[in-house]
């Protein structure tokens, strides 16, 4: 039984709208009967491909612009709806990103794709306002965590907090979106636990300096489903309804998934993830493995859940990205292919 602050059990009906037939295949039992307890789940998700940025930040390798473009076009070929395309963050700092200027300049996508890119800090906005007409979205981010923030960034949450603020004006002032990342919602190498109350203050605040989406991030892999679960049915209740509420998962220690079937019960609808399982985060080391897209969308195409993606496609992507790196890549789906129910 799961039980709100205030005692009162959630629960929750019916499996996924729109979507008849078995849960497990051709033969198997019927969804009514399999998640009869479980919460109503979407129709419909909506997929931000986050691996151009977040998965090629912490690779070793440092690809070429031209290999890079070549891959965000075959990821833009797959119908993902989102895809973060880089970060204007110090080229000394990362180096792996040093030519976003370059990427924003020669790559070529449909129309129907909705591009960000990372913003460090109103230096880095100035950047990217150059290349104005080529994103409609950039992402802010902090950490929840004092610690994990200084180790990661130099500086306070507050002292982060405003300078979002400031870099939120000015980029709506420019008409682009606006989307905070929340790093450490679940948990803190440094510090443990990161109290719920912390993080949905700052999504609130995050929500005052303009942001129209927030996500929450598993930076280094900590959390687990019942947790995700009841942060998310807490965070749904405290923050605007207009609000997008994003789930951004690692699979650090193999719970990815099961965090993505959490999020949905509660009702989450977005999600980011990475072809191949590319990234993760570089602080603290060893923080590795963003949930791989083609991972995802195959699990929520299984369940009957709409993504609006080809798979084939994402897995040929993502086998192109280990092909570029020249390693095997983690992502499960590059290994043992899509399910098929012959």
């Amino acid at each position: 039984m799961l039980l709100s602050d205030n005692g009162r059990e959630l629960t929750g009906t019916g499996g996924a709208k729109g979507t008849p037939g078995c849960a497990f295949g051709p033969s198997g039992p019927s969804r009514s009967n399999v998640c009869a307890a479980m919460s109503e789940l979407p129709a419909s998700v909506r997929i931000r491909e986050v691996g151009p940025r977040d998965g090629f930040q912490n690779e070793p390798e440092v690809l070429a612009t031209d290999v890079k473009v070549r891959l965000i076009e075959l990821l833009a070929a797959t119908g993902v709806p989102r895809i973060e395309l880089t970060s204007f963050v110090r080229p000394d700092v990362i180096p792996q990103l040093a030519d976003a200027e370059q990427v924003l300049e020669r790559v070529t996508l449909p129309a129907h794709i909705s591009a960000s890119v990372l913003i460090p800090n109103e230096r880095g906005l100035e950047r990217a306002l150059r290349y104005r007409d080529r994103f409609s979205e950039i992402s802010g981010f902090l950490s929840a965590s004092e610690t994990h923030n200084r180790h990661n960034v130099g500086r306070s949450t507050g002292e982060s907090l405003d300078g979002l603020t400031r870099t939120f004006a000015r980029a709506r002032a420019e008409g682009l979106g606006c989307v905070a990342v929340i790093a450490t919602s679940f948990g803190c190498p440094y510090e443990g636990q990161v109290p719920v109350q912390r993080v949905l203050a700052l999504a609130s605040d995050l929500i005052a300096a303009g942001a129209h989406e927030i996500g929450f991030g598993d930076t280094t892999g900590m959390a687990n489903p019942l947790q995700v679960r009841e942060f998310f049915v807490r965070a749904r209740a405290a923050l605007p309804s207009g609000t997008e509420l994003t789930a951004h998962f690692h699979n650090t220690r193999g719970q990815g998934l099961a965090n993505v079937l959490a999020a949905l019960e509660a009702g989450v609808d977005s999600f980011e993830s990475s072809f191949g399982e590319l990234g993760g985060c570089p602080v603290p080391a060893g923080a590795t493995g963003n949930i791989a897209s083609e991972d995802l969308v195959s699990m929520l195409e299984e369940m009957g859940i709409a993504t609006g993606i080809d798979l084939p496609a994402l897995i040929a992507a993502a086998r192109a990205a280990q092909e570029a790196l020249g390693r095997r890549l983690t992502s499960h789906l590059l290994s043992a292919g899509p399910v098929d129910w012959r």
